[in-house]
């Protein structure tokens, strides 16, 4: 797949990801609500991270989170090979990372929406969140996919000779 590509799939699937968290969380906010016997929806404030880990950097955090994803999104554009490859991956990071950091200007924290409850209490996440881990999950599946790759090439150069 040439660059400019996927640099538009990259743009694409982050910009879909931003309005698809977005548009829930705005009928999060004028009082949907759902009860389930697994998964509910409530409407939760998150001033941190995951696990509202780093909420004592109150308004920094934000700062920091910018910081994060310049700096990603710098790293995947300046190495097209990379970019290439992943641009789904980075994609929904870049998206979901994006979306939540827009929730901390714009509101001051990040607007978290689906409770998990059947059996455990887990933290309430959103749909930014998933993106997030499905991105992160795909980057270490091709990273496993290459490892094994490398290693299959690697037994079979050692059995020829």
């Amino acid at each position: 797949m040439p660059f400019k590509r996927a640099l538009f799939w990259l743009v694409g699937v982050g910009l879909l990801a931003v309005l698809c968290d977005q548009a829930i969380k705005q009928w999060i906010l004028q009082g949907f609500r759902a009860e389930g016997p697994v998964i509910s929806i409530v409407l939760a404030y998150n001033k941190g991270v995951a696990f509202s880990m780093l909420e004592f950097l109150g308004p920094w955090l934000k700062y920091l989170q910018t910081l994060l994803i310049v700096g990603m999104a710098v790293m995947i554009l300046s190495q097209r090979d990379l970019l290439i490859q992943t641009y789904l991956a980075f994609g929904l990071i870049l998206g979901g990372g994006s979306s939540n950091l827009l929730d901390r200007f714009v509101h001051g924290h990040v607007i978290d929406y689906v409770y998990w409850h059947y059996k455990f209490d887990f933290a309430v996440f959103n749909l930014a969140d998933v993106l997030i881990d499905i991105g992160v999950g795909l980057l270490l599946l091709d990273a496993l996919r290459q490892k094994l790759s490398k290693n299959k090439s690697l037994k079979a150069k050692d059995q020829h000779n």
